[in-house]
């Protein structure tokens, strides 16, 4: 059923990373002097802008969420690691921005698309990059729970991505094992994966390494960017077998990915 399912999401375009390249079908919203063009590219068009110091020596990352729905301090400093371990930026802050519910009961990538346009503070600056993050306190539209089948986040924009905080919290519920900060931090770093570029998003693959049945994901088993680390409840299994194992670690990247983001500047 799970690889019926990602081919569907190939086919259908709905949740995908490389579904949400094509900016043309979210509007931007100009509607004052704030240049925000740099900010409304194709997912994993700024790989190498995140990567590298080249043209920005800083990232800003503002963390919008729903009252309430704040994600804990822990994966946003695991988030902090692993984003100095893979890119040459040194100087990476948070700016948090609290707002209040949509009220909506799921949300499409169109709606939470149109929510950055309207509260979204920060665009890029001079040698600062900013990237937006929301924490949405309504799971995505597409979901089918009686499946199994949940999304815990997804990049639609070259500097945007929301995580379904109201998901992660739930399916961290059902471990006894893992935590909320778990789950969250493993969210975060596989959704700036594709912020890089991976799979094949933006970044070319050095050698081929995309699973043919779940777009811009990797084949390698226990990379941070197979499938099962954003849809349905295989991160639980993920992350259960490495605590049972006694590795604290948060999944990593394997190989051909970091040899991808070593091709376009990375660490």
């Amino acid at each position: 059923m799970l690889k019926r399912f990602f081919a569907l999401l190939v086919l259908s375009g709905l949740l995908m990373p490389s579904a949400c390249t094509d900016d043309s079908d979210i509007s931007g919203g100009d509607t004052d002097r704030v240049d925000r063009s740099a900010n409304l590219l194709s997912a994993g068009a700024s790989g190498s802008d995140i990567l590298t110091n080249e043209d920005f020596d800083r990232i800003q990352i503002e963390v919008a969420y729903v009252n309430g729905f704040r994600p804990t301090d822990l994966a946003l400093d695991n988030l902090s690691q692993y984003l100095q371990e893979r890119t040459f930026k040194e100087d990476i802050s948070y700016l948090f921005l609290p707002l209040p519910s949509p009220d909506e009961n799921d949300l499409t990538l169109q709606e939470i698309a149109t929510l950055e346009t309207e509260n979204r503070t920060t665009y890029n600056d001079g040698r600062t990059l900013s990237v937006y993050i929301y924490f949405a306190d309504a799971p995505s539209v597409n979901d089918d729970e009686s499946e199994g089948l949940v999304t815990l986040g997804a990049v639609y924009r070259n500097t945007s991505m929301v995580i379904h905080e109201s998901t992660i919290r739930s399916l961290a519920s059902k471990s006894v094992l893992i935590t909320v900060a778990e789950v969250e931090s493993t969210a975060l770093i596989h959704e700036f994966g594709h912020l890089f570029g991976l799979v094949d998003l933006g970044t070319p693959e050095v050698n081929p390494h995309e699973d043919p049945e779940a777009s811009n994901h990797c084949d390698v088993e226990g990379c941070l960017m197979r499938a099962e680390l954003e849809f349905g409840t295989g991160v639980l299994s993920v992350l259960e077998k490495r605590a049972a194992k006694g590795l604290s670690e948060l999944p990593g990247l394997d190989a051909e990915c970091i040899r991808d983001l070593q091709a376009i500047g990375g660490r």
